[in-house]
């Protein structure tokens, strides 16, 4: 048989660094995944995330027909592409005829190509009359949009990555991007190393591995940045820091927010935001005395319900010293999805229009809809993300429609939008796996293409457009997205009697279309992007914004002329709102809860949940507590506690921690319904909103925790002889155990393992597990009673089984009593023979009667090196340099490096370059 090989460039399908790829394919198959070392946002270097990407592209769990359900009573069965349309357009018009356009709604994604999102923002906007078209985004990215528009006139971020590299004073503000833009932040630690006069400040109320790393951490309490950026200015003109020439020429605003600051003195918000004033005063000084300032932020100013004005006051620092538009300097958004930004540049928005134009004036409007040729696009603006889902839940909203997202994990308040899903009536998901928790609400499921199936655009961060393209064909009957936006725009014509309309709108055949479409509507903007084509894209690389027409390069920065998208061409500054958090801790929710990511998790684990080594770093949701608030409250570590705030409670882990403060905890987004059996943290998270830019504070809660008591544990462990077969086994299982979940007081499901996974699912439960779900169990697990050794001791209800192959344990439940779970876990994941241990399998022991290697958390998954590997050989003296040579640990992606330089300065060690200091003159409060 001939092999039929090719290679093609694409981008990572994960944060918003925007990661060049080489694929290779053989026969229609992707075999290699690799960092495109000509791609300019990460030459050739990928995350643990990106490195695995190869593993994710797995067949388990995809969705591959059109599946129906006439009624909500009726199972959902397959349907061909024509009559799932045709269903969809004929739900879609009867709302729009029965309740007007602005019935229905659509709620896509950051992870949508550009094309797809045009097609979207087009079909709702331009065909359909109604701007309910939100995003993802909306949770992520809309505050700094805001912050943007607010402070510099459009929603553009005027820095390079390379900027990173070029500053003298970074200063990193609710961001972790050790975790969350890995690639990015090796950049930052190659530029620390080799300077010394690079500086790093760190905003995070947790000291998180991008917090022990800098010169100087602010653990700020939840919320209160803006006091702390609003004393930093106060020390900035009071020391003589700003740059009055700048200000004058450049800006308006500043005398009022001059007198804002005046009486918010170091002293007055170390008060508030629980730090000392001479931190901040140093902060200030840094900042003011560095020639190339540049700030830094994401989620954790963007999440909040004043996330705008925090973004505004962060931006007032970079303004009020002048440094914006040079080498090294200004205020940088860092981008949380793939192409979150070219949604933004398209107006797939509730609240924005295309290329930048303003929804709210009637000239943009005006001119956008001359471009499509309609006669209006409406002014009204659309429902955003919390609001669309209200309206559905309130039953305003007839029909929705979500592509590429997963709210019914995301979404904060999840009973709310659990409620707004089931009142709904029609909801319609668009995705390319079946099994997210938001599928089992669809009423029609679409099959989407996905990563390395998709043609088109993404842009990242630094405003950098790069060419997608697709590697092989999607599987089974799934579309591109643009064209099931097209085709369902064709549909929905003939059933609204304006079928020469919609395929006029809809004439595309393939995306380029759609894309010099959109860059038509650019021309003249500030992110005029006439001057690229595919075929530019292809020849030249990936380019930043603006390229207008006639010209040979994108520009790297913003705003060096000092002239700015603004009615008078001048900057604004904002007297930002001083409130703290939407929500007050008090005697009965007496914690701080905040939220964020994972280093080798993302989103709702719909592709990295399949990678089984990507949980060997953090391995089941918990909740990180410090080890005084365990202490107080009685709490033994790894014991389960109850969480809860004003809007639920779920069950989880407590563990200690000392990156978090007292009185304060930490749970991970990414554990939902699919891995637990509740929603995980956005049971707690509430849906209050930032009046400007609607964007809800998923950041912070108020909760208590208290001891729970489930006496009633069961443990199943299952995996196969071959290590392939393993992979497909526990996914599959793990599919058909999902449904049952929800049943149990408590149920954890991971993954553990590299080469050989194994699927572990931990219940605990108020009374004895009954007979009846513990043959479900059974069933799912595929342990039966003729091919098991078993035990039962009905008296104690204690019930256990252990399935053995050619020597090796692959199957194991023990009910009632569970000592032995974690030495037998270890056996099944090093794939042992289990040679004289056959006998002790179904014993009540807590430890193996045998010696097992030593095993640990994984920290360096490229090489597979544990924590205990590495304190081993730092406490023999080893530093970042042996650790490299001896173990292998952080020689391929970095990803860990944040962290083994965390254990080496806990352990006394420097990491240094001969005659660098990585280290000098910290200062850690």
């Amino acid at each position: 048989m001939t092999t039929t090989t090719s290679t093609v460039r694409s981008t990572c399908p994960y944060c918003g660094v925007g990661c060049g790829l080489l694929i290779r394919t053989e026969n229609n198959r992707i075999v290699e995944v690799t960092g495109d070392p000509e791609h300019p946002a990460n030459q050739g270097k990928l995350c643990t995330k990106g490195s695995t990407l190869l593993q994710s592209t797995r067949a388990e769990g995809r969705l591959l027909s059109p599946a129906l359900r006439r009624t909500r009573s009726a199972l959902r069965q397959n349907v061909s592409w024509s009559e799932a349309l045709q269903f969809a357009a004929t739900r879609f018009a009867e709302a729009i005829r029965t309740h007007g356009p602005d019935s229905v709604g659509f709620y896509i994604s950051g992870q949508l190509l550009t094309e797809d999102y045009y097609a979207f923002n087009k079909l709702a906007k331009g065909l359909i009359g109604t701007n309910n078209v939100d995003t993802n985004s909306r949770l992520c990215m809309s505050s700094a949009v805001m912050a943007y528009k607010q402070t510099l006139g459009a929603d553009a971020p005027p820095c390079a990555y390379e900027d990173v590299e070029l500053s003298d004073c970074v200063l990193i503000a609710g961001s972790n991007p050790a975790y969350a833009h890995p690639v990015l932040y090796r950049r930052l630690e190659a530029a620390k190393q080799a300077s010394d006069r690079m500086k790093v400040i760190v905003v995070d109320p947790r000291r998180t591995p991008t917090a022990a790393s800098a010169d100087l951490h602010l653990p700020i309490l939840p919320g209160t940045d803006i006091w702390l950026f609003n004393a930093m200015l106060h020390v900035l003109i009071w020391e003589g820091h700003v740059d009055q020439t700048f200000i004058a020429r450049h800006t308006t605003g500043f005398k009022a927010l001059q007198e804002a600051v005046r009486d918010v003195t170091p002293a007055v918000a170390a008060d508030l935001c629980g730090i000392p004033a001479p931190s901040i005063i140093t902060a200030a000084r840094w900042w003011g005395e560095a020639k190339a300032p540049l700030s830094l932020w994401c989620q954790g100013l963007n999440q909040s319900h004043h996330g705008t004005h925090s973004g505004a006051a962060l931006i007032a620092l970079s303004l009020a010293t002048g440094k914006i538009g040079q080498p090294g300097c200004g205020p940088f958004s860092l981008t949380g999805q793939p192409n979150a930004m070219g949604g933004r540049e398209v107006g797939g928005m509730a609240t924005l229009l295309s290329a930048h134009r303003d929804l709210s004036r009637a000239e943009d409007r005006a001119e956008m809809a001359g471009l499509w040729g309609i006669p209006a696009v409406p002014g009204q603006p659309g429902l955003t993300a919390v609001e669309m889902f209200e309206a559905a839940r309130l039953g305003k909203l007839k029909a929705l429609w979500i592509a590429c997202t997963n709210p019914a994990h995301s979404m904060p308040q999840q009973s709310l939008i659990r409620a707004a899903l089931e009142r709904c009536d029609f909801v319609v998901v668009q995705e390319a796996c079946a099994n997210t928790e938001t599928a089992a609400f669809a009423d029609l499921l679409l099959p989407a293409s996905t990563w390395g199936e998709k043609e088109g655009t993404v842009t990242n961060s630094e405003r950098r457009i790069t060419r997608v393209h697709a590697a092989v064909p999607p599987p089974g009957e799934a579309r591109a997205d643009w064209t099931i936006a097209r085709d369902f725009a064709h549909a929905l014509g003939s059933s609204l009697d304006c079928s020469d309309v919609a395929k006029r709108l809809f004439p595309y055949t393939a995306p380029e279309a759609i894309f010099l479409e959109h860059a038509e509507t650019t021309r003249g903007r500030d992110l005029d992007i006439t001057g690229l084509s595919y075929e530019r894209l292809d020849r030249e690389g990936p380019q930043q914004w603006p390229f207008p027409a006639g010209s040979t390069e994108g520009k790297k920065r913003l705003y060096a002329d000092g002239l700015f998208p603004t009615a008078d061409g001048r900057a604004r500054f904002v007297v930002p709102a001083t409130s703290i958090t939407s929500e007050k801790t008090d005697a009965r929710f007496p914690l701080r809860l905040t939220t964020g990511r994972l280093r080798d998790q993302w989103h709702t684990m719909g592709r990295t949940g399949k990678v089984p080594m990507l949980w060997n770093h953090a391995s089941e949701p918990c909740i990180e507590l410090h080890p005084n608030d365990l202490e107080r409250r009685g709490i033994a570590p790894g014991s389960l506690v109850r969480v809860s705030s004003r809007r639920g409670s779920v069950v989880l882990k407590a563990l200690p921690s000392h990156e978090v403060s007292s009185g304060q905890g930490f749970v991970a987004m990414h554990w939902g319904r699919n891995w637990l059996n509740s929603s995980g943290v956005n049971e707690l998270t509430l849906n209050d909103t930032d009046p400007f830019s609607r964007q809800p504070e998923l950041k912070q809660a108020a909760v208590r925790v208290e001891a729970v008591s489930l006496p009633h544990q069961t443990v199943l462990i299952r995996t196969a002889l071959e290590d392939e077969n393993a992979v497909s086994l526990v996914l599959e299982i793990a599919e058909r155990l999902r449904p049952m979940l929800s049943r149990f007081d408590y149920a954890s499901l991971r993954l553990a393992g590299r080469n050989h996974p194994i699927l572990v699912l931990q219940l605990n439960h108020e009374t004895p597990v009954p007979a009846e779900w513990l043959e479900q169990l059974d069933r799912c697990f595929e342990l039966s009673d003729e091919s098991c050794m078993c035990y039962q001791d009905s008296l104690n209800h204690v019930t256990k089984k252990a399935l053995v192959e050619q020597e090796r344990l692959v199957g194991i439940r023990l009910s009632g009593e569970t000592a032995a779970a974690a030495w037998l876990e270890k056996i099944m994941v090093e794939n042992m023979k289990i040679s004289g241990l056959r006998r002790w399998l179904l014993a009540p022991v807590t430890a193996s009667p045998s010696p097992l290697p030593e095993t640990s958390r994984v920290i360096c998954n490229c090489h597979h090196v544990t924590e205990s590997q590495i304190l081993h050989e730092i406490r023999n003296g080893a530093g970042l340099p042996e650790l490299k040579e001896g173990l292998r640990c952080g020689t391929q992606c970095g990803s860990c490096l944040p962290e083994i330089g965390q254990m080496i300065r806990q352990a006394g060690h420097e990491i240094r370059p001969p005659g660098r200091g990585m280290d000098r003159g910290k200062l850690l409060v």
